[in-house]
């Protein structure tokens, strides 16, 4: 018998909505960005020790992990691969000794906003009074 999940208020949903929006769209322009290839683009890619191919798998890998993120069946593992992704992000980085906090930033965007509009997270998640 499953328990049931107290009730959200509505305000709580749309915050996450909000929360998750601002990672999405930063993911999408940054693949879009690896899609056209500009020479900031590709700048960045030389300066993190990556070569000009890489750009486009990389592009790849980033709309897909986000579209898990965004359709809602898929969310969870979306957030998971998300996770993964922006770790390799951090960790590229750090590596040169480039600021890595807005990159964590969007991970706890991305979990902050999934958990406030993600009924089946915050089951597995149970934050208690």
């Amino acid at each position: 018998m499953e328990t049931p999940t107290p009730a959200v208020p509505r305000s709580l949903i749309w915050t996450g909505y909000v929360m998750s929006a601002l990672p999405v769209l930063a993911l999408v322009l940054s693949a879009v960005m690896k899609f056209l290839k500009p020479a900031s683009v590709l700048q960045g890619f030389a300066h993190l020790g990556y070569s000009e191919g890489a750009a486009f798998q990389l592009g790849v890998v980033e709309i897909a992990c986000t579209f898990l993120y965004i359709i809602p069946r898929t969310s969870i593992l979306g957030a998971i691969v998300v996770t993964g992704y922006l770790g390799g992000a951090v960790a590229s980085t750090y590596r040169v000794g480039d600021s890595w906090i807005l990159t964590v930033v969007f991970g706890v965007l991305v979990w902050g906003g999934l958990f406030l509009r993600e009924p089946r997270l915050r089951s597995l998640i149970p934050i208690r009074r």
